[in-house]
């Protein structure tokens, strides 16, 4: 996370920098401490990758308008030191980072935004400690590894040639790098340039978790997360979910709509919010559309 001189938005009276010791190494965020009278319950942001920074999320410190909003660097991005050893690199040592996050900044119940690899990370912390959690943001989830990797390929099929054939082939093609901004600009982010946060997270990636748990590319699954899968386990959730995405993401619309049925209750909101022409970061595409869907979400918790 960088700080930034920016201005803070409406209705946040200060950011408030942390870190969090853990068995790996500190965790650096901030806490984004609202100027409401009659605050919500916090939310706390998850970033992307493995291996991403949350610059690129910090435009949704604007919803601490309304609750305090914290945003932190995982362990080994950004500010957050890089582990101590590759025991960091699994899904329990994330959850486990998470509530040494809460328990720093003492907090005993959020509203859990996930975003990417974050929404599995945010499923797995709603499943470890689900009476610290009073709803959850998937926004533009990895739920099931498998369905991510099939929905890639489905993708990657309906590109124009010479683009899908060099994908299809790997990092060794000459077209390769073609190809992936290809992908990219289709269903990662249509903005050109891209903002300077996006940049600023790609370019920060830290390789060493990326490659540990997902593997050497966006479309190459060798990593420990391979067969991970929370899609069985949204059925048993009995709190508020929102799922968010762009009709364009590469986290398909179709397949979080097929998560989200398996969920359907009528005492629990289980909503899914399709932004028309979005990709993987609408948030950045389309943010006042965006906070909106959000803000309607969190009006009750």
């Amino acid at each position: 996370m960088t700080e930034t001189t920016e201005a803070l938005p409406e209705g946040v009276a200060h950011a408030e920098p942390f870190e969090a010791a853990t068995p790996h190494g500190t965790i650096r965020g901030r806490r984004f401490v609202t100027a409401s009278e009659r605050p919500g319950t916090p939310l706390v942001i998850l970033h992307g990758g493995p291996g991403a920074s949350s610059d690129y999320l910090a435009p949704l410190a604007a919803l601490a308008d309304a609750r305090d909003v914290i945003l932190y660097d995982q362990i080994g991005c950004g500010a957050s030191d890089q582990p101590s050893d590759e025991t960091a690199w699994s899904v329990d040592s994330y959850v486990a980072h998470l509530r040494l996050v809460l328990d720093r900044l003492g907090i005993e119940r959020a509203v859990i935004l996930g975003h990417s690899w974050g929404g599995m990370l945010a499923l797995a912390a709603q499943a470890a400690h689900p009476d610290t959690v009073a709803g959850l943001i998937l926004a533009s989830p990895l739920v099931d590894v498998a369905d991510w990797v099939a929905d890639a390929n489905s993708l990657i099929e309906a590109l124009p040639e010479p683009h899908r054939t060099a994908l299809l082939a790997g990092e060794a093609d000459p077209g390769y790098a073609a190809g992936e901004a290809e992908f990219y600009r289709r269903h990662f982010c249509k903005l050109d340039p891209w903002p300077a946060i996006l940049e600023r997270s790609m370019a920060d990636m830290d390789q060493a978790s990326y490659n540990a748990m997902w593997g050497p590319n966006e479309f190459t699954q060798t990593g420990n997360l391979r067969g991970a899968s929370y899609a069985s386990r949204i059925r048993d959730i009995a709190i508020p979910i929102l799922w968010i995405t762009g009709a364009d993401d590469e986290a398909r619309p179709e397949t979080l709509r097929r998560y989200a049925a398996t969920g359907t209750s009528s005492t629990v909101e289980n909503t899914v919010e399709v932004l028309a022409g979005g990709t993987h970061n609408v948030h950045l595409e389309q943010p006042e559309a965006y906070l909106a869907a959000l803000r309607r979400f969190l009006t009750t918790l």
